[in-house]
């Protein structure tokens, strides 16, 4: 049961790094994030989160990707062993490569954890079993279905277990965006560790899914903290698509040699894009879940360890990424919600440096979807048919169907609307939103500085409502029988052999817009249908058919706004630019330091950002520090790296 409300960003108080007073942590909490992680100051929350997996008390756990989420109970299993706690701490995990990364970065930085999946042999997992008996594990990382198989429980009630994490705990509601029945075996947690405190964390809850989790959980008298959704480093641009290929290639300029998520609806897609980008002479791959999992395994790997910068995915690309120093995501197609919106997005930047988000989207995206959806939902029903399903299963079928159309429509709005990405997405999970200045863009905190609407980067097609009077007139004046394309060969006075059949070159509106791009009508005509001024007719072959609101729109009693392709843009973001204050980064070293963290990553098995992020890189490259007490200043460098990789990297400084 909820106890009390959850403690949000704007209010919250924590030992962090924009000066909040902190809840009280015993300084060998603080000396353990200092010494194994390289953090001198914890982020929002993230204290409330420690201090209540020290104490025992349940929590949900809210912070956006690269938030930090993951310290929050990493760091309590420490203090309990000093205080003599024998038993572990487990956290569930939905992916293996998720646990490995996890695992491998922890063990890096001299973290005593382990993981027990499929993935691992007889011999390896005897292994780990008996490394927590002899007290060498404090955090366990396991699957939901492992967790509660028959006899695992058992076996981990004979370790004895402290406390659960539940990573990516959205997971367990049916109002998630990404639900997964084998999550809801989570709610059996409660009765079969009873004594054992639950921390359930996610990047994406809006309220109810929050509400959900709790429930579900059985939280007792739980913590809840919900930290902004906002991810200042992102800069969202959203913009209409025309030609999607051309202005992938405008985006992935800006990023050559940058690590980027091109994701695409459909697997065709994928790798159609991918063989698009090594023909431009990008190093980029495929990624969908129709693909052999040695495949996906071979695609996600090379991705992690950096010999891929590219990769053109479904959004079964998702939670196994944790490379940190994704520049730039770009979507070729309009998500089905602001959840997954929200989350792919958050696969940018997560070391805290500049990264780009562009989403390509048109309503054409919209039928897709519905269609999708419509095809999922007969497949299910006769599915139910079947089985002689109660009543009960018919309604949840259709609560399900329509909460994804609920979804799909405020994704819709916002992709449509010239409203500031940053306040639509934190209004959209119940938070308020105020902008924060960033250095030059946004110098009086007015906007957020940091997407194409507060830029000033939205363009309005010239004398759009003539032009959009023009699409009007032409529909009407064919018949109302023929789509988006059809109508933008008339307007443009194409010589089709179709048009001449019909007699349609002899209509006033034939040629009305010669010259103009088939690509941008076709996408005029489909904004027309999102302003509600046409309408898609059902069936097989749709047609697009004049509304009221275009009637009027036609005799000149609306104005309609129809927004342009955008320009080109120069600047590249994200760079190795002076992230660092008065230091300038030499981007030379820092292009070394990637090699060598390339080659040590190599050696030893483990994906690059594991060795150093791109942030604790470039810090090195704009202070140089020249001794081991130097290094051990900079952010991200605790005991065990600096003893274990401090000499190499000043070689290289030095050199």
């Amino acid at each position: 049961m909820r106890t009390e409300p959850p403690i949000p960003a704007q209010e919250a108080h924590g030992f962090d790094d924009v000066g909040r007073p902190a809840p009280a942590l015993h300084p060998a909490v603080l000396d353990d994030v200092r010494r194994i992680w390289g953090f001198d100051a914890l982020r929002p929350l993230q204290a409330e989160a420690i201090s209540a997996g020290i104490a025992g008390r349940d929590s949900l756990v809210v912070l956006p990707t690269g938030g930090g989420k993951s310290l929050c109970y990493q760091v309590p299993p420490l203090a309990a062993a000093r205080a003599g706690d024998t038993r572990i701490d487990v956290c569930v995990s939905p992916l293996i490569a998720l646990m490995k990364d996890q695992v491998d970065g922890l063990r890096t930085n001299g973290y005593p954890a382990a993981a027990l999946h499929s993935g691992m042999t007889g011999e390896e997992r005897d292994d780990v079993r008996r490394a927590v008996r002899a007290g060498d594990v404090r955090l366990l990382f396991v699957s939901p279905e492992r967790l509660l198989a028959p006899g695992f429980d058992a076996w981990l009630g004979t370790v004895g277990v402290r406390a659960i994490a539940i990573d990516e705990a959205h997971c367990i509601s049916q109002w998630g965006h990404d639900f997964r029945p084998e999550y809801r075996q989570m709610a059996r947690l409660r009765a079969t560790f009873p004594q054992a405190s639950l921390h359930a964390c996610t990047a994406t809850a809006t309220p109810r899914v929050q509400q959900d989790i709790v429930d579900q959980l059985e939280l007792r008298d739980p913590l809840w903290l919900v930290g902004s959704f906002d991810r200042p480093n992102l800069i969202y641009r959203i913009e209409p698509r025309v030609d999607g290929r051309r202005q992938l290639l405008e985006v992935l300029g800006r990023h050559r040699g940058d690590a980027v998520i091109v994701y695409c609806l459909s697997r065709k897609d994928t790798e159609g894009v991918a063989e698009f980008l090594r023909k431009e002479g990008f190093v980029a791959g495929a990624y969908h879940a129709g693909m052999a999992p040695e495949a996906r395994a071979k695609v996600q790997d090379a991705f992690a360890e950096e010999k891929l910068d590219v990769v053109a995915a479904t959004v079964a690309f998702g939670m196994g990424i944790d490379r940190s120093n994704v520049r730039a995501v770009v979507h070729m197609t309009m998500p089905k919600s602001i959840e997954h919106y929200q989350q792919e997005t958050g696969r940018a930047g997560r070391d805290g440096l500049e990264s780009e988000c562009v989403l390509l989207h048109s309503y054409a995206d919209v039928v897709k979807w519905n269609s999708i959806t419509d095809g999922s939902a007969d497949e299910a029903r006769a599915r139910l048919d079947e089985s002689g399903a109660d009543e009960e299963a018919y309604e949840a079928l259709d609560a399900s169907v329509e909460q994804g159309r609920t979804q799909l429509e405020a994704m819709q709005r916002m992709a449509a609307s010239p409203v500031c990405r940053h306040r639509w997405i934190v209004e959209h999970f119940g938070q308020q939103y105020a902008a924060a200045a960033r250095d030059d863009r946004s110098p009086d905190g007015g906007n957020c500085g940091a997407c194409d609407v507060c830029l000033g980067e939205v363009r309005m097609a010239p004398d759009s409502t003539t032009v959009a009077r023009k699409l009007l007139s032409a529909v009407v004046r064919t018949g109302q029988r023929f789509g988006a394309a059809y109508v933008a060969d008339v307007v443009r006075g194409a010589e089709t052999e179709d048009v001449a059949r019909r007699g349609h070159a002899s209509l006033p509106t034939y040629g009305a817009l010669k010259g103009e791009d088939r690509s941008t009508l076709i996408n005029y005509v489909f904004q027309l249908v999102e302003h509600g001024l046409l309408a898609r007719t059902e069936g097989e072959h749709p047609v697009l058919v004049l509304t009221a609101e275009g009637s009027r729109a036609l005799r000149g009693e609306l104005e309609v706004p129809l927004r342009a392709p955008p320009r080109g843009r120069g600047r590249k973001h994200a760079t190795a630019k002076a992230v660092h204050g008065a230091h300038e980064v030499d981007t030379d070293l820092f292009d070394r330091l990637r090699s060598l963290r390339r080659e040590l990553a190599t050696a030893r098995g483990v994906p690059p950002y594991v060795i150093f992020s791109d942030a604790t890189l470039l810090e090195l490259a704009a202070r140089k520090p020249r001794t081991l007490e130097e290094f051990a200043t900079v952010k991200g460098v605790g005991e065990k790296k600096l003893a274990d990789l401090g000499e190499t990297f000043l070689a290289a400084i030095g050199g």
